[in-house]
């Protein structure tokens, strides 16, 4: 029989682990073989090479140390709020979860731009799927993004499990309740 932890995070993990190799892998192949992105019109959708000190819209810019905080403190309530999510929801937390490890993998391992003085977290993250109408991105961004939105769906599409209907277990499952003591 499968542990509990193995039940109640086993496809979050697994979410995360293909997320980050995914954005990894991209980021390092996009770094090898893109141009960078520039002023040149581009198409609607290009492949370029831009680096980003910032998070979405280069909100935070330099502030890498903060931003990296910030990606931590997610993960953790991420981790600890998918106890009691549903199975599709820890799934979602995964993706989420992975995108923002992908990004703070870059802070912690490459170089900064160039005015930037180096330092813990300071690395710039790569970016290499342009749209003409929205900022330069990557996969985990669209993880981070598109995650967030399923995840917000399904949380909020989710009924909620209180006292009259039992309480959550981590292996997605409810306790079962007293029809005597549950009856109002």
């Amino acid at each position: 029989m499968p542990s509990r932890f193995r039940v109640a995070y086993g496809g979050l993990v697994a979410a995360m682990v293909v997320v980050v190799s995914l954005d990894q892998l991209s980021k390092w192949w996009a770094a090898d073989n893109l141009d960078a992105c520039g002023a040149a019109r581009r198409s609607t959708f290009d492949l370029c090479l831009a680096f980003n000190q910032g998070m979405a819209f280069s909100a935070g810019w330099g502030r890498g140390p903060l931003i990296a905080a910030l990606a931590v403190a997610i993960v953790a309530v991420l981790l600890w709020s998918a106890r009691t999510a549903p199975p599709v929801g820890r799934l979602l937390m995964g993706v989420v979860a992975g995108g923002a490890v992908g990004n703070l993998l870059d802070r912690a391992f490459r170089e900064p731009l160039v005015g930037i003085t180096p330092g813990f977290m300071k690395g710039a993250v790569v970016d290499f799927l342009y749209t003409s109408f929205w900022p330069t991105f990557n996969v985990a961004d669209s993880a981070v993004v598109v995650g967030g939105i399923l995840l917000a769906i399904v949380l909020w599409r989710t009924p909620e499990f209180d006292e009259g209907h039992g309480s959550r277990e981590p292996d997605g499952t409810a306790e079962p309740t007293d029809p005597e003591t549950s009856a109002s």
